[in-house]
């Protein structure tokens, strides 16, 4: 029969394996690392999987394909429950995709947070705390601690409606700021959520992604940290362009940081 199915470009897919965690139906999976439709029946046409793709890969064609059969996708379900129950390995997806949240002892206690719920819906997220680190016995310093408070960190992976956003002051950084300033974690990612890309070499415009991402949760500020070359500006103009249409009102900053690890500016 001729019905509405998805369409993978497998040229697009990233493999990040969010589709696969997205279809409940099972009918997309990853096939040495790129995602794949496995079987028609098991779509049913509806795209739950297109918002979950960070590079635009699934769309929607119409062409001759099996009917969707609600009952083996219901069976096929059924079993994946009773093997994820079991403790059988979860199939499909990167691991280091999916979307969790890490809230730290220290963190909670400086801004009286409670570990917040995790993951987009239907990964295999988790929350993990972790004590701070504690005063050594000898006089050497302590390690400094990570300051991140969720995963994924890249623009491209992040889920758009993941919990940890809702409350959050964000913190959106070209990759390269964290090399370049020493003490990036606690100037910057303390107590924020933290999103990074590079305008230059991620052949994808921002602009869309984090709209959606303003547009759907409750942002309190956004804090832009980009280095001082040109080719950078691109990430300003991409939350700039983002706020914009997002509709909303929210305060933001700019800071640049020098290639020898100075905050030049604070717009």
């Amino acid at each position: 029969m001729i019905r509405k199915i998805i369409s993978i470009d497998e040229q697009k897919c990233n493999g990040c394996g969010l589709c696969a965690e997205a279809c409940h139906e099972g009918a997309i999976g990853m096939v040495d690392g790129v995602a794949k439709l496995l079987r028609d029946d098991y779509c049913d046409g509806l795209g739950d999987c297109l918002p979950s793709c960070p590079t635009g890969a699934i769309t929607f064609v119409e062409r001759e394909a099996a009917a969707y059969d609600e009952a083996a996708v219901l069976e096929n379900m059924k079993k994946k429950e009773m093997a994820q129950n079991s403790g059988e390995k979860k199939a499909g997806g990167c691991p280091g995709t999916h979307a969790k949240t890490i809230v730290r002892e220290s963190a909670a206690a400086d801004d009286g947070l409670e570990p917040l719920a995790c993951g987009c819906p239907g990964s295999s997220s988790k929350a993990i705390v972790r004590e701070s680190a504690t005063a050594p016995e000898s006089t050497e310093s302590a390690a400094p601690e990570s300051q991140l408070r969720q995963w994924p960190v890249q623009i491209k992976l992040a889920p758009v409606n993941a919990p940890y956003f809702n409350g959050s002051h964000l913190l959106i950084a070209a990759d390269c700021t964290a090399y370049a300033y020493a003490d990036f974690h606690n100037r910057f990612i303390k107590n924020k959520i933290t999103l990074i890309g590079c305008p230059k070499l991620d052949a994808v415009d921002y602009a869309d992604k984090l709209t959606e991402i303003i547009k759907l949760n409750d942002i309190k500020s956004v804090t832009v940290v980009r280095m001082e070359v040109p080719c950078c500006g691109g990430i300003t103009a991409a939350v700039t362009t983002a706020l914009q249409n997002s509709g909303k009102m929210i305060p933001w900053q700019v800071l640049t940081v020098t290639t020898d690890g100075k905050v030049l500016e604070n717009v």
